[in-house]
C-alpha cells in the first residue's frame, strides 16, 4: 500500500530524476536502494551522517522526481526504487548510476 503520492511514469522527466540524483546524498540512497527491496527509513540503513529531518528533504524529493516510492504498512515506512519502471522509461540509466 503506498500512502504518498508518486507521479506516474509516464509523467515523470529525466532532468527531473538527475536533478534528483544529483545530491551525493541522495545518489546514495539510490545505490543502497539498487537492490530492488524495500528498506526501512532508519537513518543506519543509508551510510550517511545527516538529520532525520533531513533525510525527510531527501525521501520526499527522490520519491516526487519518480524515483522512488514509499510503502506504509501500519507503522512502518519503507523505500523501494521504482527500479523497473525507470529501466523501462529510461533505459541504462539506474546502470550508469550506479557504475558513477
Amino acid at each position: 500500500m503506498t500512502d504518498y503520492p508518486t507521479p506516474d511514469m509516464s509523467e515523470v522527466q529525466l532532468v527531473d530524476v538527475l536533478r534528483a540524483v544529483g545530491d551525493p546524498i541522495r545518489l546514495q540512497i539510490v545505490r543502497v536502494l539498487a537492490d530492488g527491496r524495500p528498506h526501512p527509513k532508519t537513518l543506519t540503513e543509508w551510510g550517511v551522517d545527516v538529520q532525520k529531518s533531513t533525510m525527510a528533504h531527501h525521501f520526499k524529493t527522490l520519491r516526487e522526481a519518480g524515483v522512488t516510492r514509499t510503502i506504509v504498512s501500519g507503522r512502518t515506512h519503507e523505500i523501494q526504487l521504482r527500479r523497473d519502471e525507470l529501466d523501462a522509461r529510461f533505459p541504462g540509466l539506474v546502470e550508469a548510476l550506479l557504475r558513477g
